[in-house]
């Protein structure tokens, strides 16, 4: 593995290397854009030097979070539900990053950097809920600046021993890239696992839209749980018949429903993750006529004729 070039690249036009690296990492490329930041800081010569990759990599960065900003703005929760169905585990992402970002607000923008996945997804959720934009841009440059600036600071304090790293890297990639390949391996085996145990989960009988619709028209007595996120709500409205609902609130609002009665639980997530948890969370409530709905809210507004 000989890393000569990156370096020569980097030593050569730092400036546009970090900025081209980081811009396809925030669009959402799998390019890590820590080690160059980390390269480009350990090669700094001057404190001026450092300051110019540290703006070439917030202006990458702020860039390419606007492309996703306008981008939930122009076409709202589907960005996230198409980016997070892209993840090899996308049962919960929806929910999860949503959740974040409602109860953090404009500071999960500052830290969504510094946790992986989450600064792809972020920015387009700030769209749909159509945060003002210097706001938006404010957060998301607080928050690159921290990122960038810590690798390149941690580049240029530890340059010795990210020289010494890149020469054993040099003399030893092959060692290096089979350690890498294994670890990356264990990551993929264990989310496949997770995937799996979420299929097992979700195998349990769903209601079709057609037979709720029924259910509902013909007056029968149905608890609609609706577990959309705040994004899609904010978006769209209340659900006819619906009741919003989190997980964390299940027991409250199902308190003085009878148990034998029917509850459909309802979410916009891929494979109807959250719908099925909590479903299952209802089961073990001892509710014995709850079933998700298939295919979840898209599905509901066919149903009803919406597009």
């Amino acid at each position: 593995m000989d890393i000569t070039p990156i370096t020569e690249a980097l030593q050569r036009d730092a400036t546009w290397v970090v900025f081209v690296n980081v811009l396809l990492q925030q669009i959402g490329l799998p390019v890590p854009a820590v080690p160059t930041l980390l390269i480009a800081g350990s090669l700094a010569a001057t404190s001026g030097q450092a300051g110019k990759m540290l703006a070439a990599a917030v202006l990458a960065s702020v860039l390419a979070d606007c492309i996703w900003y306008l981008a939930g703005r122009a076409f709202g929760y589907r960005v996230l539900s198409g980016l997070c169905k892209l993840s090899i585990n996308p049962g919960s992402c929806v929910s999860q990053t949503e959740q974040r970002f409602v109860r953090w607000g404009a500071w999960s923008l500052v830290g969504a950097k510094f946790i992986p996945g989450f600064s792809t997804v972020a920015p387009p959720i700030a769209g749909s809920l159509l945060m003002p934009l210097p706001r938006f841009i404010a957060a998301a440059g607080l928050g690159a600046a921290l990122w960038a600036g810590a690798a390149i600071l941690a580049g240029w304090l530890l340059r010795a021993q990210v020289q010494t790293a890149l020469e054993l890297l040099t003399r030893h990639g092959g060692t290096a890239a089979a350690s890498v390949a294994a670890v990356l391996a264990a990551w993929v085996l264990y989310k496949l696992w997770q995937k799996y145990r979420f299929e097992q989960t979700a195998a349990i009988p769903h209601i079709a839209p057609a037979e709720l619709a029924q259910a509902l028209a013909a007056g029968q007595p149905v608890l609609l749980l609706d577990f959309r996120g705040a994004a899609l709500v904010e978006q769209d409205g209340p659900l006819a018949h619906g009741t919003p609902a989190r997980l964390d609130d299940l027991r409250r609002l199902v308190g003085a429903w009878p148990k034998d009665r029917q509850v459909v639980t309802l979410c916009a997530c891929p494979q109807d993750a959250t719908a099925v948890q909590a479903a299952h969370v209802l089961m073990k409530l001892g509710y014995t006529a709850v079933r998700p709905l298939k295919g979840g809210y898209d599905a509901w507004q066919r149903q009803l004729g919406k597009p």
